[in-house]
């Protein structure tokens, strides 16, 4: 009696093994995903991933795990069909967020978070527009909390993924280290650079990436030279045109 009970125990578990299998990796008529799915590890067959398809699409979360015995969560997204969107978060191995954003058609789109290893606080902040950066990109430093003023380290501003508008560098007592200005990739406009004192080691104008015009060079904040860059250049061109090996080493 107690092994026709067992048996019957163990037949029940397999129907609901084989039935729970049935429902998993299935397609629609047309060959679509459909259902649940789980994806393995080609070499240790540990779970991949798990998310729900509907007829060909994601659709709510799908989890990521890494490839050990933990099966460590490293990343989920969130699948938005209404706008073909997806919001992803990667973790790292201590479950710390890494970075989060949306993507719109597999492109990044408006905030990206990026974090600093092991903390809750925000190392950089960017925004994308179809999946270049476009408006101010902030980098923070380590223990600034979510996001402080005090805090930044660098402050720049893109536009269709290239510098373009003021860019500051700071130290972490906020002193502007750089004051500076970028077209499209490049410096342009007046800059000023200063030491870890705030005093000025050198100023002047850039354009289209090169120093022009006067610009002025400082020794412990005070005026040691002025210097006209275009004279300068004019200079080294001479040179390189008498005698063109001189040109030729960039050390």
């Amino acid at each position: 009696m107690r092994m026709r009970s067992w048996l019957l125990v163990v037949l029940i578990a397999s129907n609901i093994t084989s039935l729970a299998q049935e429902d998993i990796n299935k397609v629609d008529d047309k060959g679509k995903k459909d259902g649940l799915w789980k994806g393995y590890h080609p070499e240790s067959k540990r779970l991949r991933y798990q998310g729900t398809f509907s007829h060909g699409k994601e659709v709510g979360t799908f989890t990521y795990y890494d490839d050990t015995k933990a099966q460590t969560v490293i990343a989920t997204r969130e699948f938005n069909p209404k706008d073909n969107s997806v919001y992803t978060i990667f973790y790292d191995q201590r479950n710390h967020k890494v970075s989060e954003g949306k993507q719109v058609n597999k492109l990044n789109e408006g905030v990206w978070k990026y974090y600093h290893e092991g903390l809750p606080d925000i190392m950089t902040l960017e925004y994308y527009k179809a999946g270049k950066l476009e408006g101010k990109r902030t980098v923070y430093y380590r223990g600034s909390g979510v996001q402080g003023e005090e805090n930044i380290a660098e402050e720049a501003h893109y536009s269709k993924g290239l510098k373009h508008g003021s860019y500051k560098k700071y130290t972490m007592k906020g002193v502007v280290l750089e004051d500076s200005n970028y077209k499209q990739g490049e410096l342009d406009g007046p800059a000023v650079f200063n030491d870890p004192l705030g005093n000025p080691v050198s100023k002047g104008v850039f354009k289209n990436g090169k120093k022009v015009g006067f610009w002025e060079f400082y020794q412990d904040g005070k005026l040691l030279k002025k210097e006209n860059m275009d004279k300068v250049k004019r200079r080294k061109s001479a040179q390189v045109k008498t005698n063109p090996e001189s040109g030729s080493s960039k050390g």
